[in-house]
């Protein structure tokens, strides 16, 4: 629990949920099919590697998709296609990953329907982060849950969007492989289950000293996961989730790494796509800037659950 000081505020962050629920709106239908991918959780539980997961797997099966993206803490207007040679400022750092390893069209905008008529050529619509945007309907939730999340609490004493219930709405529950055997319990009957396993892999073999540099919900996974690669003496900067790299951030960076020593930067993709030419040139004068790309393999599950 991250906030402890506002469990007493959690009961009317309850009851608005509850509000919430009951003056919805019937939610707005598109043209062609959606799939929702989303958690309970308000960031870290992983949500766009499953994405770009269940993009392949549909375009495996010869269906057209593109991704419709909030773009969180993009400074565009309105519904736009991403370019895949603009910037992450203007159309979201998620966004732009995707649209970059994908080469799907990418839709952000607050109303999603909207993106979904200006997308209008898809036989499937991945909708991202979509399990609370209630607005539009889906034709099928898959959901995401971590052991996080089961320790986690409420807005605004934990980051827990919903309750565990709300698994209840989702077709799909994702787990991750090494704490599958722990949760599984916990899913609905009735429900599909997914198994990911994490894939970390980096662009060069690591030195032995680096700066690990991300700005991300949960980095301690991130962390951990480059330890396993080898990054035993790495020193880590961390930034706000969604964070926005500018010059202090990278003249601080260079910093840390002359005070360590460090030979590299490892940074996530996602935080890549936020640097630009003149960040990444600087700090490439201390070292080379490793990219570690995140990827989910499914171990238990089908494609057939989606369709």
């Amino acid at each position: 629990m991250k906030r402890p000081w506002l469990l007493p505020l959690v009961p009317a962050y309850r009851a608005a949920l509850w509000l919430k629920e009951r003056v919805a709106k019937a939610p707005k239908r598109l043209p062609a099919r959606v799939v929702s991918v989303g958690s309970v959780s308000a960031g870290g539980a992983g949500k766009t590697p499953v994405v770009m997961l269940v993009v392949e797997m549909l375009r495996a099966q010869g269906l057209v998709v593109d991704v419709l993206s909030r773009g969180y803490g993009r400074s565009g207007k309105g519904v736009e296609r991403v370019e895949v040679a603009g910037s992450a400022s203007r159309f979201g750092d998620e966004p732009m990953l995707m649209a970059r390893r994908l080469g799907v069209p990418v839709w952000v905008g607050s109303d999603r329907y909207s993106a979904g008529l200006a997308a209008d050529e898809a036989d499937v619509h991945v909708l991202d982060d979509g399990f609370q945007h209630r607005k539009l309907a889906r034709d099928l939730d898959v959901v995401l849950l971590t052991a996080q999340d089961v320790q986690d609490r409420l807005i605004p004493a934990g980051d827990l969007r919903e309750p565990l219930s709300a698994l209840g709405r989702a077709d799909v529950v994702v787990l991750r492989e090494e704490e599958a055997g722990a949760l599984r319990s916990l899913v609905p009957a009735g429900k599909a289950v997914w198994v990911v396993r994490r894939v970390l892999r980096l662009e060069r073999a690591l030195p032995e000293k680096v700066i690990i540099f991300c700005g991300i919900a949960r980095p301690d996974g991130f962390v951990s996961m480059l330890a396993e690669a080898g990054a035993m003496q790495g020193e880590g900067v961390f930034f706000p989730d969604h964070h926005a790299f500018g010059v202090r951030d990278v003249t601080r960076l260079i910093r840390t790494a002359r005070a360590a020593g460090a030979e590299a930067f490892v940074t996530t993709e996602k935080d890549a796509v936020k640097l630009t030419a003149s960040m990444r040139k600087r700090l490439e004068e201390v070292g080379p800037v490793i990219v570690a790309e995140l990827r989910v393999e499914l171990v238990e599950g089908s494609v057939g659950d989606l369709l």
